[in-house]
């Protein structure tokens, strides 16, 4: 090793003594069963969860999960100028909403656990110059002085010359500096950063396997790219390979966008002596845009954040289900055929997964919502709208706290027929809009702008209907003698309670029992679409019942 290059190191890193072999003791290899995976989720904390995120997460934890290994989260904040104060305590809180939190590494409130740490990188700072320091002294990395302005005059020569951009080769002023050169220029005080002495040319190609997109072949990577920047804190792209390496992360999960960047990765890896880590680059999420897609964005698309389906209250198993469905295509049909079976048990297969862009369909989102809130038991969805509510929809709350029991009776409506699943809620936040009408208070204030009956039917008619069934309604029978009832009353005012009937001779009849049951549940509600009118009226009880239906028979 050259002596000069040495002594270069020693200057750029006078207080550095120890050697990447000190690191490899220190952070020695998993002992973890054969196959095993380690994945992880490595967020800046410059904004919010994105669905993307939540995504490549998901794909993380359940590699991780089902192969026995370990998952963990690791913080990448050396980019100062971009961070936002507490943001990532926010991706902590909605990881840990979606059941996705990691086996190891960062916790809320800037805590710890596992062996490979510190899990943030602004705390690594002595690793990445540890191995920047190693990279020197065998002349593998090196100072550059170039300003800004100098590099910004390369780039503008380069454009106007239509020459690839970049500092590489010929146009990498620093790079051939002599040693004795660089060194005389650090003791004069001169700022500087260090950069990579890529080996690489781009006429070659480099080949790799990824995981999802199967063989990749790129051109390999000759730029001689920042690895410490003037402040001191790495670059992403050395920062990855250094932590990774030390994490024992054995495969890097992340979106296609940086595929481009996995020659660059790979040479650092090499020349830090590393063994690389696999990479698996999923698709970008989607959205259609009329008849086109793009990528879903942060600027126009609400959904792009974890935290709307979180306030509008969507059970987060069922965002969790959907993702599953655009990692892979087999998951619908396990689904259908293990109805009750949890996700921990379907297994996902990178190779199984589509690498064109992965659509993000609000549609069916809420088509699976309403599946998972069918099923739940008046119990369960009580307890799960109450959670909610108390950290998103005060009024909700409020509700809520005036009558539990009241409020689970109202959840419960229709609840425990098992043969046709209730899918009237999407998401907790639809659930007031539709039973506020189970509140005497809201009902008036609903009522004051007039009833919404149906417009086949005259208000004489109207009138008539509810006059004549507040003298024979009865709630206290079972529902098929109430039903019986209600058929016995509809044609003894005129109108079929054979609907097949009423429509081979309509002219014989006033109209039908659904004219007739309409009435009666707009009395009560004043919503042409309910739940079954017979439970609803249970549950009001017979004095409001009568109450709501007296409203009208004046």
């Amino acid at each position: 090793m050259d002596s000069k290059y040495e002594y270069l190191a020693d200057i750029i890193f006078p207080d550095i003594n120890e050697t990447i072999d000190d690191l490899e003791k220190k952070y020695p290899s998993r002992e973890l069963p054969e196959g095993a995976e380690v994945t992880r989720f490595a967020p800046s904390p410059t904004g919010f969860l994105h669905s993307g995120a939540l995504f490549t997460t998901l794909v993380n934890k359940k590699i991780a999960n089902q192969t026995n290994g370990i998952f963990y989260i690791r913080l990448e904040d050396t980019d100062t100028k971009r961070e936002i104060e507490g943001s990532a305590d926010i991706f902590l809180e909605e990881l840990k909403a979606f059941d996705l939190m990691p086996d190891e590494g960062l916790q809320s409130g800037g805590k710890e656990i596992g062996q490979y740490g510190p899990y943030t990188q602004s705390a690594r700072e002595r690793i990445y110059k540890i191995c920047a320091k190693d990279l020197i002294r065998k002349g593998l990395a090196y100072p550059c002085f170039c300003t800004s302005e100098d590099l910004n005059k390369l780039r503008t020569m380069q454009e106007k010359e239509k020459i690839r951009p970049g500092y590489y080769g010929r146009f990498a002023r620093c790079r051939n500096s002599s040693v004795d050169e660089m060194i005389e220029r650090i003791k004069k005080g001169e700022k500087y950063i260090l950069r990579l002495r890529s080996g690489g040319s781009h006429l070659k190609k480099i080949a790799f396997s990824d995981k999802i997109r199967g063989k990749i072949e790129q051109a390999q990577n000759d730029q001689d790219i920042v690895i410490i920047k003037s402040d001191g804190l790495p670059t992403y792209h050395f920062a990855h390979v250094v932590d990774d390496h030390f994490m024992r992360t054995t495969l890097v999960v992340r979106g296609e966008e940086w595929v481009a960047s996995v020659p660059l990765h790979l040479e650092l890896f090499y020349v830090l002596g590393f063994k690389p880590v696999k990479y698996a680059h999923v698709p970008t999420i989607m959205k259609l845009d009329g008849e086109s897609k793009r990528k879903l964005s942060k600027r126009k698309d609400p959904e792009a954040a974890c935290s709307y389906f979180l306030e509008a209250g969507y059970p987060t198993e069922a965002i969790i289900e959907y993702l599953l469905t655009i990692i892979n295509s087999d998951f619908e049909p396990w689904r259908k055929q293990n109805p009750d079976k949890p996700i921990s048990e379907f297994t996902v297969r990178l190779n199984k997964m589509n690498v064109a862009g992965a659509l993000f369909d609000m549609v069916k989102i809420n088509d699976i919502s309403k599946n998972i809130i069918g099923k739940m038991s008046k119990e369960e969805l009580f307890d799960k709208v109450n959670i909610w509510a108390e950290k998103y929809n005060k009024e909700m709350k409020a509700l809520i706290d005036r009558d539990p029991s009241y409020m689970k009776k109202i959840l419960g409506i229709e609840r425990d027929n098992v043969v046709k699943v209730r899918k009237d809620f999407a998401k907790y936040n639809d659930i007031m809009p539709n039973i506020s009408y189970m509140y005497s208070d809201l009902f008036e204030e609903d009522i004051k702008t007039g009833y919404n009956f149906a417009d086949n039917l005259s208000k004489a008619d109207i009138t008539e209907i509810i006059s004549k069934y507040i003298d024979i309604i009865d709630i206290d029978l079972d529902k098929d003698s109430w039903f019986l009832v209600l058929k016995d009353f509809t044609d003894s005012i005129g109108y079929c309670s054979n609907v097949k009937e009423y429509k081979q001779n309509k002219e014989k009849y006033k109209g039908s029992i659904v004219d007739v049951s309409g009435v009666i549940r707009v009395a009560i509600t004043n919503r042409q679409n309910t739940p079954d009118i017979y439970s609803i009226m249970k549950v009001l009880g017979k004095d409001e019942t009568i109450r709501r239906l007296n409203l009208l028979a004046k």
